[in-house]
């Protein structure tokens, strides 16, 4: 009875808590003024905008810039060609987050010693989940803003926030302005769900004390990260978020009218985003879930697993908005695939997930109770992969400690649902859009 009521909590919880376009003072940081577009029906990104101001905050500077392949206007065109178009704004360095530059695609870069430069730019590029963690200080000295354009998951486990809360630690060091230009939550934005993170736990996948879906626009997440100074040592920098136009929380990507560029490798569709938001939970067991197969997190199988068995145990549960199809498959190397996948060239047995309405669907409730199941029909066989990784993409033990205890899995959402009040009321100051 409980877990059917916290649907319910949480839609009168929305209703209640729609902001306006944020028209409060922060300390650190402040909002672009941007002109009405809500004559226009459509979404106007923060790269938008800054077309539309005719790239004015950045004409004659020197600037770095975080970006990757998400990083297009609405008809497609991306950030690097259009600032390469403009002779008055000279690039030092481009930032490649995790899954590079340009996701796992191989572009004709140039290189100069042991350094890869950006072609349309002539801008070095910084590799800021390998080579380096923070930005080295060759790449900022005689830099005068970093402008930050990337389109994130909506999920705490992407990395890259805290490429950002790097970035943000080292542009306090050089007294360096930052510019985010805003983009939307592709998981809607009134919809908060998972644990919040316990310091015990917090890693490159879970840096900040957030729940696993967040709800907040990259922008909102960077202006939490600067006015509260969760960066290392409280560091914060003059920020400026240039926000979208016309974008509601309420709003699914696919009704954005913007083209999707996949995030990661394996995030193809808004789909399979929606379902990573709880099936990247298996990356912390011994289950293969989806990789090396042309649908990553929609499905999940080991050789010792009969799906059948778990078909018939998990349909006990009546999972809202998603049905289930028993399946068998293989998992092969993919393009741009870096490592083999889990059970590389073995038949697994598992199930395929089809969600039949989103807005039903919940994946967090969905993956742990896949997650449990599987370890109470295979008590040897199931293990829990790498040193407490299920923790920390977690947020805590709470989940491996449920699954000890042999509790049945609709007992676990209604144990974070605290986490998700106290977030949700805490981001309110934060909230850009209604």
């Amino acid at each position: 009875m409980t877990k059917r009521l916290i649907p319910i909590l949480l839609l009168g919880l929305h209703l209640l808590v729609e902001p306006r376009i944020s028209a409060q003072e922060y300390r650190f940081s402040k909002i672009e003024k941007i002109p009405n577009l809500s004559f226009l029906s459509y979404v106007f990104t923060g790269l938008d905008i800054l077309e539309q101001m005719d790239f004015a905050p950045l004409q004659g500077k020197t600037i770095a810039i975080l970006c990757n392949q998400t990083s297009v206007d609405r008809n497609g065109r991306h950030l690097l060609d259009l600032i390469s178009k403009q002779p008055d704004i000279k690039v030092k360095a481009v930032f490649a987050p995790e899954f590079g530059l340009f996701g796992g695609a191989a572009p004709n870069l140039k290189l100069t010693g042991k350094k890869s430069i950006e072609p349309l730019t002539g801008a070095y590029i910084v590799d800021l989940f390998g080579r380096y963690v923070l930005p080295p200080d060759w790449s900022l000295k005689g830099v005068d803003l970093i402008l930050i354009d990337i389109q994130d998951t909506g999920v705490r486990y992407s990395t890259f926030i805290t490429t950002i809360t790097k970035i943000i630690e080292a542009a306090a060091e050089w007294d360096i302005p930052l510019i985010v230009l805003d983009r939307p939550n592709p998981l809607r934005g009134d919809i908060v769900d998972g644990p919040i993170v316990r310091p015990a736990y917090q890693s490159f996948e879970g840096y900040h004390l957030v729940p696993i879906r967040h709800g907040l626009t990259i922008g909102e997440y960077v202006l939490m990260v600067n006015e509260m100074g969760w960066a290392k040592d409280l560091a914060r920098v003059d920020l400026t978020v240039i926000p979208m136009a016309n974008w509601r929380r309420k709003q699914w990507y696919d009704e954005t009218g913007l083209p999707w560029v996949p995030p990661a490798p394996d995030l193809a569709s808004s789909e399979i985003l929606l379902a990573y938001t709880g099936t990247a939970l298996l990356n912390g067991t011994n289950l293969n879930v989806g990789h090396g197969t042309d649908k990553p997190y929609l499905r999940f199988g080991a050789p010792w697993l009969v799906g059948q068995i778990l078909f018939e145990k998990i349909s006990q549960y009546k999972l809202p908005g998603v049905d289930f199809k028993i399946i068998r498959y293989k998992p092969h190397l993919r393009p741009n695939m870096k490592t083999a996948p889990l059970y590389y060239g073995e038949w697994c047995g598992g199930l395929e997930i089809e969600i039949t309405d989103r807005n039903k669907f919940d994946p967090l409730a969905t993956a742990t109770t896949i997650i449990l199941l599987t370890r109470q029909l295979y008590p040897r066989e199931f293990q829990w992969l790498g040193d407490g990784y299920i923790d920390k993409l977690f947020g805590h033990d709470l989940l491996r400690t449920f699954a000890a205890q042999g509790k049945p899995p609709d007992y676990l959402p209604p144990l974070w649902f605290h986490d998700v009040l106290r977030f949700n009321d805490f981001r309110q100051r934060f909230l850009l859009y209604k």
